[in-house]
């Protein structure tokens, strides 16, 4: 018997974001580096990519949320200069790098004799762009798609996460976190250009980069971003 096709197909859509992580990373980004970190590659929107000109419809009709894993931003470059200017932060350490997008402060922390990087990102491409960036840079990361603000950090000696300031109710729910498993001796390190709900109170500033960003993603073609310590006090 034919299909009733006044009634609504049950079987949910199928969109390109979902169906082909992979394909759908590779064909909407351009190989490339950073401006503070030409010795990493990553698959990154820029002009030339179909991701850059698409709209909130498109994004939605493609199945994924805003595309954090596509942009290298400022907090997460200054992360892996620091990293890579200074491997003794990470050698042998077990790291974990929150909210990784597409893994940059990760496999700076591979490349720099890190034990090991764990990349966790709730949206599942990013865990995928990350795996790819991994694998074009030579290292190897364990990743996960969990949300894990509130768990407790034991397994990890250095966390890194940048760009976590964008907004006031993430700001607030991630920085108490970090802030108790610094208070419990753990060595946090934030990335960001100094947005205003970073909990500066909390941190101390270690060093300072200029990064060149997109005009259409940040206020200035040139932001200063800074890696943070929560003090732990």
């Amino acid at each position: 018997m034919p299909p009733d096709a006044s009634q609504p197909d049950p079987t949910p859509p199928v969109h390109p974001g979902q169906a082909d992580p992979e394909g759908y990373v590779k064909g909407n980004s351009v190989v490339q580096s950073a401006p503070l970190v030409p010795e990493i590659r990553l698959h990154l929107a820029d002009e030339r990519a179909p991701l850059w000109h698409k709209t909130q419809r498109d994004l939605y009709d493609d199945g994924i949320v805003l595309p954090f894993w596509a942009f290298a931003w400022a907090g997460g470059q200054a992360l892996a200069r620091f990293i890579l200017d200074d491997p003794s932060r990470v050698r042998g350490k077990r790291v974990l790098d929150f909210a990784s997008g597409s893994g940059l402060a990760a496999i700076a922390a591979m490349m720099a004799g890190a034990r090991s990087a764990l990349a966790v990102d709730i949206d599942p491409l990013a865990e995928t762009a990350a795996l790819m960036n991994a694998i074009e840079n030579g290292v190897i990361l364990e990743t996960s798609t969990a949300d894990m603000v509130g768990q407790s950090l034991e397994d990890f000696d250095l966390i890194l996460a940048g760009d976590i300031c964008y907004e006031q109710s993430v700001a607030e729910r991630v920085h108490g976190w970090l802030h108790r498993e610094a208070a419990l001796g753990r060595e946090v390190l934030i990335g960001d250009p100094g947005r205003t709900f970073l909990p500066r109170g909390a941190l101390e500033q270690v060093t300072a980069y200029g990064v060149k960003s997109a005009r259409d993603l940040d206020d200035t073609d040139v932001r200063n971003a800074c890696v943070w310590r929560f003090t732990g006090a």
